[in-house]
Parts: C-alpha cells; sequence; structure tokens
C-alpha cells in the first residue's frame, strides 16, 4: 500500500520505518526540515533499537522517503497515518493543536486531489479513483475525532467522511526502547472505524502481524488507549506503594511480589476488571484499612492506597445521586448481601445504599432471596442490627412485591428469578448496578439508567 505519515517522532518514525520494512511504500511527512533529511539519508531521528537499520534499509530499497510538503504527500498515499503529538497544556487538558492544524492541512489537499479527479487529472492515487483513509494514531481523548476532527476534514474536502473519504482510529501501544519489537509483535491491534472500508484499509496495513485484532467504535479506540495507559501507571504506582510499606515492616517487596504475580486467577487475571458496582465484605475493606494505617504509623506515604476506600464510597454516591435525578421516592432494592449466594451483610455496598437511601426519606422495599432476619447470626446479626435496625419491616418476600411498591428499582443481584422479572419501559425506573445481561438491549428503552455503563 502506498501511506503517509504525518509526524516523524517516536511513533511516527518507528511507524514509517516498520511499514517500509513491511514493504509497503511510505512518505514521511514532518514540519521540522532537520527530520526530513534524517530520513532522505537514511538516518532514524530518534534513538531507538533496529530503527537506524530499518531507516536505512527503507530509504535504500526506495520505500521510504521524507517531505514536507503535505500535498506531495497526500497525492502519493492512499491512506494517511496522523502520529503528531498531543501534549498536555498548563491545566493538564489535553492539547490539540497539532491535530488540529495537520488534519486542515490534509483536508486542503485532500479537496485539492478531488478536484483534480474531476477534471480527470493523473496524480498518483487519483487516476485509481482510490479513497483516501485518514487515520489518527496520536493518543486524543473520546469524542476528539468525531467531534472536532472529522467536522474540520468535512469542511476543508467539502465533502462527506466515510463517504467521500475514510476515517479511523488507530491507536498505537509502543513503549520507547522496544517500540519496534512491539510494532512487530503487538500485544493487539486496535481499529476504531467510522464505516466498514475505513477498517478494512487499516486492517490491510497490519495484515502480516501476530495477535487479535478488535474493530470498534472510533470513541471506544481512543478510550482504550487511556484504560492502557492508566492502568500501567496505577501498576506502577501500586507496586512502589507497596514496596514501601513492605521496607517499612521488614518484608522482602520482591518475594510478596513474586507470590502476588504468580496468581493468574485472581490478582494477573481479569477478575475485579469490569465495571460494576462498588466493592464490600469483610476482607478488603478490612484489609485496606489495616494496610493504609499501618503505612501511617510508618511514616509512609501511600496516596493511591489511601484513596482506594474513599473512590468507592465515590462509586456508591453515583448510585444514590442516580436515584435522586429520577423524582421517584418509593424505591426497590434487588440484592442485599455484599455477594451473590451468601447472607453475608458485613460491609456489604448494598446494606450502605439502603441506609443512605432510608437517610434520605426515601420509602424503601427490599428482596434478597438469600437473606432472612431469623438466619442471621453472631457478627453478621450484630453488623445489620446497627446499619439497619428496621429490616424486617424493609424486606420483601417476593419480586412481584418490591416491583409493586416501587418507581425506581436498583438491581444488585442476578437472581434469575429477579432477572426474569423486570419489567420493559419507563416505569419503574430501573437502575441497573450489576451490568444486567440484557444491559446493551435495555441501553436504548425509557426508564433504564446504567451506574457506569
Amino acid at each position: 500500500m502506498r501511506i503517509s505519515v504525518f509526524g516523524l517522532g517516536y511513533v511516527g518514525c518507528v511507524s514509517a520505518a516498520c511499514l517500509a520494512g513491511m514493504g509497503h511504500e511510505v512518505i514521511g511527512v514532518d514540519v521540522n526540515q532537520v527530520k526530513v533529511d534524517l530520513v532522505n539519508d537514511g538516518r532514524a531521528p530518534v534513538v531507538e533499537e533496529r530503527i537506524g537499520e530499518l531507516v536505512a534499509e527503507g530509504v535504500r530499497t526506495g520505500a521510504l522517503r521524507a517531505t514536507r510538503d503535505v500535498r506531495e504527500a497526500i497525492m502519493g498515499s492512499e491512506v494517511s497515518l496522523v502520529c503528531v503529538g498531543t501534549p498536555s497544556e498548563p491545566n493538564g487538558s489535553l492539547c490539540t493543536t497539532y491535530l488540529e492544524r495537520v488534519t486542515e492541512q490534509i483536508g486542503a489537499a485532500l479537496a485539492e486531489r478531488a478536484a483534480l479527479a474531476e477534471r480527470g487529472g493523473q496524480d498518483g492515487p487519483t487516476e485509481r479513483g482510490g479513497r483516501q483513509t485518514v487515520v489518527f494514531r496520536s493518543t486524543m481523548l473520546p469524542g476528539t475525532c468525531l467531534n472536532l476532527l472529522v467536522p474540520i476534514l468535512e469542511k476543508s474536502v467539502g465533502g462527506t467522511a466515510g463517504v467521500d473519504f475514510g476515517v479511523a482510529v488507530n491507536p498505537e501501544f509502543l513503549r520507547e526502547g522496544t517500540s519496534v519489537r512491539d510494532f512487530f509483535d503487538p500485544p493487539k491491534t486496535v481499529i476504531g472505524e467510522l464505516d466498514r472500508a475505513s477498517g478494512d484499509a487499516v486492517a490491510a496495513l497490519y495484515d502480516a502481524l501476530p495477535g487479535e485484532v478488535f474493530r470498534v467504535p472510533v470513541p471506544t479506540a481512543e478510550a482504550i488507549k487511556y484504560a492502557d495507559n492508566a492502568f500501567h501507571g496505577l501498576k506502577i504506582g501500586f507496586a512502589n506503594e507497596l514496596g514501601a510499606v513492605c521496607q517499612a515492616l521488614g518484608v522482602d517487596s520482591y518475594q510478596v511480589m513474586d507470590v502476588f504475580l504468580a496468581d493468574r486467577k485472581l490478582n494477573i487475571s481479569p477478575a475485579y476488571l469490569r465495571p460494576g458496582f462498588a466493592f464490600g465484605g469483610s476482607c478488603l475493606p478490612k484489609d485496606l484499612r489495616s494496610l493504609v494505617h499501618a503505612a501511617q504509623r510508618a511514616d509512609v506515604s501511600v496516596p493511591i492506597l489511601a484513596h482506594v476506600l474513599p473512590s468507592n464510597s465515590a462509586h456508591l454516591q453515583r448510585a444514590v445521586e442516580l436515584v435522586e435525578r429520577t423524582g421517584k421516592r418509593r424505591a426497590g432494592l434487588f440484592g442485599l448481601s455484599f455477594k451473590p449466594g451468601t447472607d453475608d451483610l458485613r460491609e456489604s455496598p448494598l446494606v450502605e445504599l439502603a441506609e443512605t437511601l432510608l437517610g434520605k426519606g426515601y420509602d424503601l422495599k427490599i428482596y434478597d432471596a438469600n437473606v432472612s432476619l431469623s438466619r442471621l447470626l453472631g457478627a453478621n446479626r450484630e453488623y445489620i442490627e446497627t446499619r439497619l435496625p428496621h429490616l424486617a419491616q424493609l424486606l420483601a418476600d417476593s419480586v412481584d412485591e418490591v416491583l409493586e411498591h416501587a418507581e425506581v428499582c436498583l438491581v444488585g443481584t442476578r437472581d434469575p428469578a429477579v432477572l426474569a422479572a423486570l419489567p420493559h419501559g419507563a416505569a419503574p425506573v430501573i437502575v441497573d448496578l450489576i451490568h444486567l445481561p440484557d444491559a446493551e438491549a435495555r441501553r436504548a428503552e425509557p426508564g433504564y439508567v446504567g451506574l457506569a455503563w
């Protein structure tokens, strides 16, 4: 394929050189003449393992060259990868200045190419009548492509994205220092496609590469890069904080983490990594509090660990706010124990949710098939008598009793009897705390609200 790559920093230079190494014909574009001259001399403008030999080989074979001329690059390519920087503004917001500028330039060149095609000009891909696909590889927040960049392109071109030209988002997962290896052996390939043909053009670039390919809506592709990087930062911060606590307590942190990492069932796995309701129970809150307290006693600052429980409380408060926004006063709650299939109410987030709603004056009915006041014993009974002393009057004997009472229902259980009875439509309002099995279908219905989806 004939590809233009805009921006010859780490991402752009590596992408251009690796694509040329795969047999594509690549034109690199940069405003910096020094970078352009370096590439055309067969030298890489960045320091990276293997990048020098790839650039040299690409230039030697004629598969790679560079220019400052946007028009030349567009006329000589059918796919354009935008790899310009998106730095932070002083207030932390995303700077899209470079993205907007290069998008305008690409749009103007596409308009000229379209005019040549109308006149029957024979200039590059115009003679084939091929549709250009603009692929944004820069990291940008969800909504940037569709709400900012696509309108710029459409205005400049005088055409419609997905019809007159293609648009896609293709985030990179390249680590500086190993970016060439990461390009040829990616953890995944993500293609945010505006339309099927746009996605097909991007997929064709990486046909020979291993790894799973995900073709998703454009905003999803934009968000995935942020999910990855936020989690990477969280992992590093977590490991460092835990290491500092271990050191203060005289424990070998590397031994701890070796055992931690060996657990592929719960720790390094998909477990606990799906949006849902707040966590609770007799272990997680207690152990987090103890660990943070131990760190404080040892004068070790652990801001990540110290904010896990406040974050959990903020998530629970989101559910309360969703109920408040409905304006309804009669509420039903399905589920009360902290985990399905048990009657353990200790530090259950659903108990805290019920307590909060009662404190705000809501008329509440609760159904949990596993919870019977007469069967609660020991610490479990003591806990609930402290938090919900009038639980007997709140518990319903059936799902129907709650549905008949409630104007707004909060669903915190996957009990098959509850799922089967939940109505569709505007009444009662369904506040989904667990991502119901039919959540995607319900999202289009009036009266359905998801907690974090």
